[in-house]
Parts: C-alpha cells; structure tokens; sequence
C-alpha cells in the first residue's frame, strides 16, 4: 500500500516536529513554509529578542542544546541555529517546500450533511478515510502565482497564533490612525519584519509611543529608550499592569516548584476529576494562594511597582494561567527613572492629528511614531484558510479558548489537526508531545472517542481553564495543568504518565521535556 501522504503548513517548532513524528511513522510529510527558512516567528523578531522560557525547558526531548550555549535564555539567532541543527539532525530539509504558500484546503468526497450525520470523527475515529481527501491550493508567497493543486491524505495545521494577522484596537469614527496626520502608525509585526538598520534609524531622534505592555511591547520601549535617551522618551500606553517576573527564582524558590510539578496542581482544579481530587484543591487553596502570594511579594520588592504604580489588581495566578508572564527587560524601571520610558495607563485611546488621546487627559500625547504592540489574531488566520464556509464556522471560536480536543483535534473537522495554537509554559515542550500523540493517532495506536465525547471535553477543559484565567479568559492556557494535559496524551498511547522514578520525585520535581524523550 502507497504511504499516505502528510501536508503540514509551516516550518516553525510544531512544523518540524510533527515533519519528524510522521517521517518516523512511515508517512509522506510535505511540510509547506510561505517564508525562506525555517523557524517561523523566529524568523522575524526585534534584535534583542531571547527566549522567555528557561533553555532547559525550550528544547526537543531527544536534541540537546549545544554546549557552546552556555545561557540561560538563549537569544533569538541562537534558537534559530538550535532548530537548523534539529532539522539538519533528523534529514527534515528535504521534506520542506520553502517559499510556498497554502492559500486555503478544501476537503473534498463527502458532504456537509453526512459530515454533520457522524457519531464518530471522520464516521469512524481513524485519521484516514478511504476516498475523502483534502486539496490544497498553492502558490509562490511572492508572487501569488499558482503552483499547484495537491491532494493529501491528512492535513496538520502549524501556522502559530503570533504571527501574520495583527490584532487592531477598534476606534470610534475619525478616531483611528488616519486621523493621525503629523507622524506614523505601524503595527509590531511590520516593525518586526525590518532589517536591524532600518528599524533602527525608523525609531531614531523621534518621540515612540507604543501601545502594549507584553514581551514585544517591553521590548519595543527599551529599544527606543537606548537609541533616543531622555532626549526623546518612549510612551509606553497600556490598559493593566502585569506581575512581570524579575527572575525565575521568587525569594530564591524556582518558579518551576511552585507551579509546574504534580504538588502543584493537586491545588487546581482539573477538567475530569474526581471527587478525591476536586476535594484536595479545595482544602489545599491556601496554599494555592501563598504560592501565588510567594511570586507577588518578590515582584513588587524587586521592581519596586508602587513607587511606579505598576501593582496589578489582579492575582498573579490570573496571569501564568493566561500565559501572561512576560520577563521584564533589564534595567526598564531605571529607563523610567531617567525619564526614557514613560508609562501611562488608559483604558482606551484614539488618535488625532497630533498623536494620541487618552481617557481623562485633555493634552494630546504628542508623537512621531505609534507601535502597535496589541498582539496578532491567530484564529482568523485558522478559520480563512478552509474553503468550506461550514469549517470556517466550526473554527470560530468566539467565545471559547481553543474547540480542539487534546489541544488538537476538532470534532467536527476530519483528518485535520492543529499544533502549536494553545499556549504553555514551554511552546516547544507541548508542541513536541502534541505531534508525537497525532503520529501515534495516524499510525492507528488509538481511535477518537465520540464527537460528543469529545465535545463534552473540550467543555470541561474550557469551564476551568476560563476559571483560573478570570479577566483574561481569550488568552486562558493550562500552564497550570501541564502535566495533567500530558497524562492525557500518554494515557491515549499507551505510556505510562508516571514518568519520574519514586512516589516523591513524580509529586514534587517539576517535569522536562527530557520525561518525554521514550516510552
């Protein structure tokens, strides 16, 4: 029998991957990247950009990092080298189309009614169907000229959540960046794409407001505050303060035990538990709340924040289970104290002919520049690229985080999986295990339950994961359930989820990505 045939849609660290898990089944892997090289948002970044997860932690399971890396947070060219070696390691190259673009798929050899008439995914919970393929239409990504139509068996889905579609605040009539006449409005993703040079000179002897106040727009600040001094100061605009982390080590405890071992989330509650566990994150929320309280406390020594007002009103917790943690760039309080960065807080802003207005201030910010660092619309760039009005509809999420099951699947979308959309606290880590649990599912080591049995979970995980995340449930991730997730997907094939020798080393040492190396 002819191997199936695999498209999968980017080059970034869930591309790579799920190129290697599929290889490794015996699968045809055509991986698809509408840029030039491989590595996805690394590609294109700011100059100072390095990683926010701890190297140990960011890495594939079974490809160490060099040892010429002697950081802790390596910066971005140092990732990108890391993920050339993993590709060049495993013979992944030859399998990528570069400069090609998957304008859109189209499933083709079944109907919207008897798709809509299955009790099980694909009328039977297997990821092949005997004559249902998808088609996908490709083009050159600089030209838009067609390519070719291809027709594969099985399509996977890494095309990232920051990346290609900016998130733009809406404005009231006449107040958005036309309104602006004196200067220049551009969004953090056009920034990102520049040359070093040109970025540099586009910022240089000119007054930046950036709107934001995550990793990019921190970042965005202290690149205009080193080029332009006191001189001419960089407005950071934000809506709430964040417990930005001074360090990984809050009064010396590593993050990694307060919140990323199985102790840990014995104190939050679980999609699917059962009584025993529902009471212990009962009886443990104390704890709970000191864990969070531990993080708190030192953030607010470390940087100060009421002497700047930047206390957050919300829990920490709050903001590591939307994935909000954002390290704060070195020495970014002091560029305030010199009077290179300035913070100003609204819940809303429009502009005007001289630059910005903001809720309770009658003097225009007066401005050159306005970056947009308001973060990316990932689920419209999951939904536009289905033909199928019907898939494009099953793929709006609206209200909901994520309608995929195990992060992957959706119930109602056959032979397709998304990787690499749902947050954590390492991307790589949880990308990684996502796409070796989708190759096990290619390779028949397990079905899918019912549609409805997987709707019912997609369901419970949501009612949680929207719990913890309060205010910022859009952003809701399960950084606080990692390992519960991941018991999941071994439960599903077939590995035992106690992967630490010892009763104390499973409950209290935090798990790695080198857990998951074998079986």
């Amino acid at each position: 029998m002819e191997p199936k045939k695999v498209a999968i849609i980017g080059a970034g660290v869930s591309g790579l991957a799920a190129c290697k898990f599929t290889l490794s089944k015996g699968f045809i892997p055509i991986v698809f990247e509408a840029r030039g090289a491989i590595g996805g948002v690394w590609t294109e970044t700011l100059q100072t950009t390095a990683l926010q997860t701890p190297k140990d932690m960011y890495r594939f399971s079974d490809f160490p990092w060099p040892k010429s890396v002697t950081e802790e947070f390596p910066k971005y060219n140092q990732v990108l080298d890391y993920l050339k070696a993993y590709a060049d390691h495993f013979g992944l190259m030859k399998h990528i189309r570069f400069n090609t673009r998957v304008l859109s798929i189209d499933y083709e050899g079944c109907s919207d009614e008897e798709l809509d008439s299955w009790n099980l995914w694909g009328g039977s919970g297997e990821a092949f169907g005997d004559r249902r393929k998808w088609r996908l239409n490709v083009v050159d990504a600089h030209t838009n000229d067609p390519i070719e139509e291809m027709v594969v068996d099985f399509v996977i889905l890494c095309i990232g959540r920051f990346s290609d579609v900016p998130n733009i605040p809406e404005f009231p009539p006449n107040g958005g960046p036309e309104a602006f006449k004196s200067g220049k409005v551009l969004h953090s993703l056009q920034y990102s794409a520049m040359d070093f040079d040109t970025a540099s000179n586009l910022i240089k002897n000119k007054q930046v407001t950036v709107v934001g106040f995550q990793k990019s727009a921190l970042d965005l600040a202290m690149e205009c505050a080193n080029t332009n001094g006191p001189k001419n100061p960089c407005t950071v605009l934000y809506k709430t303060a964040h417990w930005n982390l001074p360090d990984n080590h809050p009064w010396g405890i590593p993050l990694s035990f307060l919140y990323m071992n199985r102790f840990a989330e014995l104190l939050i509650h679980k999609p699917g538990e059962n009584f025993i566990l529902y009471l212990l994150a009962v009886l443990l929320s104390p704890i709970r709340w000191f864990f969070a309280k531990i993080v708190e406390t030192h953030a607010k020594k470390k940087h100060k924040l009421a002497k700047y007002g930047m206390i957050p009103t919300h829990s920490f917790l709050q903001d590591i289970s939307s994935c909000q943690l954002a390290s704060l760039p070195e020495k970014f309080y002091e560029k305030v104290d010199e009077g290179s960065i300035i913070l100003k807080k609204s819940p809303n802003f429009m502009f005007c002919e001289e630059g910005i207005t903001i809720q309770g201030q009658t003097k225009p910010i007066r401005t050159d520049l306005v970056i947009l660092a308001t973060g990316f619309r990932g689920d419209q760039k999951l939904k536009q690229i289905f033909t199928s009005a019907t898939h494009r509809n099953h793929m709006t999420f609206r209200d909901a985080v994520n309608p995929l099951y195990r992060q992957c699947i959706h119930p109602r979308i056959p032979q397709l999986a998304v990787i690499g959309f749902t947050e954590s606290p390492s991307n790589m880590f949880t990308s990684e295990i996502r796409c070796r649990w989708v190759a096990e599912f290619l390779a028949g080591t397990f079905k899918l339950p019912s549609i409805k049995e997987m709707e019912k979970d997609i369901a419970n995980w949501e009612k949680i994961l929207k719990h913890y995340s309060g205010p910022f449930s859009k952003r809701a991730c399960f950084a606080t359930l990692h390992i519960w997730y991941n018991d999941q997907l071994c439960n599903d094939i077939g590995w035992n989820p106690k992967r630490k020798k010892g009763f104390f080393a499973n409950l209290f040492v935090p798990f790695s990505p080198l857990d998951y190396a074998s079986p």
